[in-house]
């Protein structure tokens, strides 16, 4: 739940950019290192540019690398950027020249909220912004922070001998710090200016200036995120890598029956495995708003979709006759289960052609017709795909290729306003999947219409490059409830049985 507009003064995120990448070993700064395919600094940049909460967003950036982070905004369409400027030497540097310029042009009384974030933080999660800027309604200086789950010992160094623990604090009053750090401008600007008479002042992060040089200012703790981690050391880099590449985007809100057959009204969408199952149900509800669909299928138009000419045709004929195609669907898919070794050539030339070159093909035969639309390809994976398991090789390895296939898709793209996901649902009660496992206890399933009903939401909405989960959801807790961590987790833990 995003803060009232007309409820809160102006807030900046402040993106702290001036580390260096000595510590993994780079000859650029961390925060310009891609992960996910995307400069880690652009991650962190499109969480805030994506907030409610926030009006404006300032980067301070290492020296000498201003004009990359002005090519990432202007690239990425950051419209809440509006200065990219040097940071110091070191933290308290760069934070003092931040408050110098948001203080510009301020009336006197006038006042700002103020969320200082490391840019090597890029899982940051939406609802941490949200309570950093609903608790500065109430305190003047808020930190996030989290739990230790180590125990921290207290050491000390006796010369060639080492050294030796001294103390071990109490575990459960022990937080590890985290970012943002949110402020009142008054405040942090209070503290930096009674901090500058001390000729022995120096700190590593911004709350420590408050707690020291304001003690009368109370600095409130808002829980974090485990995996609001920061990149630091070379492990980082691979870790976050991973968790971009597993964790999952809750489904976009659904819209209102007023708001589809307005999105859809006028819309050409095609859809590939449209005879049956998701696929089908799709077409029927986009129909119903308004759109042309072109459902196709191998049992209903003889559309072989491991065929490049059937493919081809397809496009093209829907093209023809209405003048545009602005979704591209493919839910066509084959599952056989069984031991590699004992497959023979055919079983393994059709799973590779029908659930990974034929998305290959539909994709690069639809980029021509989206690129016009600005439209949108969707693509399905299997949550088998984190993690193979036997007897599901193919299967499993080729719906994996899926989830890499979009997130690159979506970057190349990105450029040309074609917007490219990819929905994971879990166990789902359809034609193909009863074929390969019989009947299933009633309600042990998710619908067919229940996955056709978020695609939908996934094709009106402006995500790419996602992962989408499609769950039954426990009553007392929704989806959009769950942390990135909690999800990226669910990735690796919760997968027995997908498929």
């Amino acid at each position: 739940m995003s803060v009232p507009r007309d409820a809160q003064i102006r807030t900046t995120a402040v993106v702290l950019a001036g580390g260096t990448g000595q510590r993994v070993g780079l000859s650029i700064p961390k925060q310009l290192l891609k992960i996910a395919g995307k400069a880690v600094i652009e991650h962190t940049l499109a969480i805030f540019e994506q907030s409610e909460s926030i009006d404006d967003i300032i980067v301070l950036m290492a020296p000498g690398f201003v004009p990359d982070v002005e090519k990432i905004v202007a690239k990425a369409g950051f419209t809440k950027v509006t200065q990219v400027i040097e940071g110091g030497t070191t933290r308290n540097e760069t934070t003092e020249r931040a408050i110098a310029v948001l203080g510009e042009g301020l009336a006197e009384g006038q006042d700002r909220n103020l969320l200082f974030h490391d840019a090597v933080r890029p899982l940051l999660s939406q609802h941490v912004i949200t309570n950093c800027v609903q608790a500065l309604e109430r305190y003047q200086a808020v930190d996030v922070a989290i739990p230790s789950a180590d125990t921290i010992i207290v050491t000390r160094t006796h010369g060639e001998d080492g050294e030796f623990i001294t103390d071990i604090p109490d575990r459960s009053r022990l937080r590890r710090g985290q970012t943002p750090q949110a402020f009142k401008l008054s405040t942090i600007r209070r503290a930096y200016e009674v901090a500058g008479a001390d000729p022995n002042f120096q700190a590593t992060d911004d709350c420590s200036v408050v707690l020291k040089y304001l003690p009368d200012v109370p600095v409130h703790v808002v829980a974090g995120d485990e995996y609001n981690m920061k990149v630091t050391q070379p492990v980082d880099v691979f870790i976050a890598d991973k968790l971009f590449q597993l964790a999952s985007t809750a489904a976009p809100a659904p819209a209102d029956e007023a708001a589809y057959r307005e999105l859809l009204a006028g819309k050409t969408v095609v859809v590939f495995g449209g005879s049956y199952g998701i696929g089908a149900d799709i077409a029927e509800m986009a129909e119903g708003y308004g759109a042309t669909v072109y459902a196709l299928g191998r049992s209903t138009t003889g559309t072989h979709v491991e065929n490049p000419e059937h493919v081809d045709d397809a496009l093209s004929k829907a093209y023809a006759e209405t003048g545009r195609v602005d979704y591209v669907v493919n839910t066509a898919g084959v599952l056989r289960i069984g031991k590699l070794a004992e497959a023979d050539n055919s079983a393994i030339q059709e799973a590779l052609n029908v659930n990974y070159l034929a998305p290959v093909q539909i994709a690069r035969a639809s980029y021509k017709y989206l690129v016009e639309t600005k439209g949108q390809l969707l693509l399905y994976t299997s949550s088998s795909y984190t993690r193979g398991r036997a007897e599901y090789s193919l299967y499993s390895s080729t719906k994996a290729a899926m989830v890499n296939l979009t997130q690159a898709l979506a970057d190349e793209w990105a450029g040309e306003g074609i917007r490219v996901n990819c929905v994971n649902p879990e166990r789902t009660a359809t034609p193909m999947r009863t074929k390969a496992f019989g009947e299933e206890p009633a309600g042990s399933l998710l619908s067919s219409e229940a996955v056709a009903r978020t695609s939908l939401d996934v094709l009106l909405s402006e995500l790419t490059g996602h992962v989408i989960d499609v769950r039954q959801q426990d009553p007392t807790r929704g989806a959009s409830e769950a942390s990135g961590f909690e999800q990226a987790l669910a990735a690796v833990l919760d997968r027995h049985g997908d498929v």
